[in-house]
């Protein structure tokens, strides 16, 4: 089969004229920093989660730590989260001297359950942080039942943006502090980026604060407002994690494309799922995915590993020497050495999903023929690695 002379990325970024036009208008007008093209993007997207206020910072990674902090968590806590994500969630946690608890995953949602959570409470939990992995939101409700007073539940949304929650309401709106990521590959893209959605009006102004320095006044206000402080104060540390009107401009276009963008990831999804999954080799993929409250982020499989001639790993590169960018989501953080204080305990649906799962591209610039091709070599290859497989592993 000929291989296609471009390289399909795992996670292209839709960008067109409009945000190349948002951008030179910033440009142009000279003020490039965080100011009113970010609190008209915060506004925006307030609105269209349906929360009071959206803190916009640098990336999701800055939204879970400052979340955590907010939060109250300090040396000497811990904080549960699946091992099954990328290492942003849990390193919220070791900034602030937090210890990371992993917990194991539902097989079918690849999300953390309320099961999985008790398991791994203790006296010591300060904070549980769910993942919404792939686009499909845990449920945080039942989660959220399962918790001692106290503690705080945090949701790693950065998959998740316009997905909803099983009770139907969308994710962000749970009452918990919700973080996105408007990451490069992200459903809604600034090339980086992240943000807090919340509630609580205290808390939205003491996140304000503390991405800019945890100043009084940060420099648009002084722009804006020449007759505020001259020389603001200072309460406590603060952080350089502020958001800019170069990244709003750019999420203000986005936010306006997500419906169409939504049609697209769909279109694509169901073409996957007809060629891969309905039929075919019949690969296995995540629960929900055509579900109209799946933000469809990601398109995750799971291979028959143990019936194929080749692993996992083998068959990601096959796909890549084929100019299909498949990619992997991910592998554990429980065996890492870096997590090797955190205690340990048998996490089996985890472990044995990290044997099997691969991630195929998708994303509103791709065609019906890129699926259409990334479908046939994984077909090829398929057919290729069940037929060498021992007899009796078939």
């Amino acid at each position: 089969m000929e291989t296609r002379p471009d390289y399909l990325a795992f996670g292209r970024p839709d960008f067109g004229d409009a945000e190349i036009e948002a951008v030179n208008r910033v440009l142009r007008s000279g003020w490039v920093g965080m100011g009113s093209e970010t609190i008209a993007f915060e506004d925006e997207l307030a609105r269209s989660i349906g929360v009071p206020h959206v803190v916009s910072v640098n990336s999701c990674t800055s939204a879970l730590f400052l979340s955590l902090l907010v939060e109250g968590v300090g040396p000497g806590d811990e904080v549960v989260c699946p091992s099954l994500t990328w290492c942003a969630t849990a390193n919220a946690a070791l900034y602030l001297g937090a210890t990371p608890v992993f917990c194991d995953i539902d097989p079918h949602t690849l999300c953390v359950t309320p099961e999985s959570v008790a398991a791994r409470l203790t006296p010591r939990t300060k904070a549980v942080m769910v993942v919404h992995f792939g686009g499909i939101a845990a449920d945080v409700e039942a989660i959220r039942r399962i918790l001692p007073s106290g503690v705080a539940l945090v949701e790693d949304a950065a998959h998740a943006l316009g997905a909803t929650y099983p009770s139907g309401a969308r994710v962000g709106t749970s009452g918990n502090l919700a973080c996105f990521s408007f990451y490069a590959n992200k459903n809604l893209s600034t090339g980086e980026g992240g943000a807090i959605a919340l509630f609580d009006d205290a808390r939205a102004a003491r996140l304000r604060s503390l991405r800019q320095n945890a100043l009084s006044a940060d420099a648009w206000k002084r722009y804006s407002h020449p007759m505020t402080a001259l020389v603001p104060g200072l309460t406590e540390l603060g952080y350089k994690l502020n958001f800019t009107d170069l990244n709003a401009s750019i999420g203000r276009v986005q936010l306006r494309r997500q419906p169409s963008f939504v049609a697209r990831r769909l279109e694509l999804a169901t073409r996957y799922h007809q060629r891969l999954v309905a039929g075919g080799p019949r690969l296995e993929c995540q629960q929900g995915l055509l579900d109209a409250g799946h933000a469809r982020h990601l398109f995750v499989v799971m291979l028959p590993v143990e019936r194929m001639s080749m692993s996992r790993d083998d068959f990601v590169l096959g796909l890549r020497a084929r100019n299909i960018g498949a990619s992997i989501h991910y592998a554990p953080l429980h065996p890492m050495a870096l997590y090797d204080a955190s205690p340990k305990a048998g996490l089996p649906c985890t472990d044995a999903l990290s044997r099997r799962n691969l991630t195929l591209p998708i994303g509103p610039s791709m065609s019906c023929s890129d699926v259409d091709y990334v479908a046939d070599h994984v077909t090829e290859m398929m057919d290729a690695a069940l037929a060498g497989a021992p007899s009796g592993a078939r």
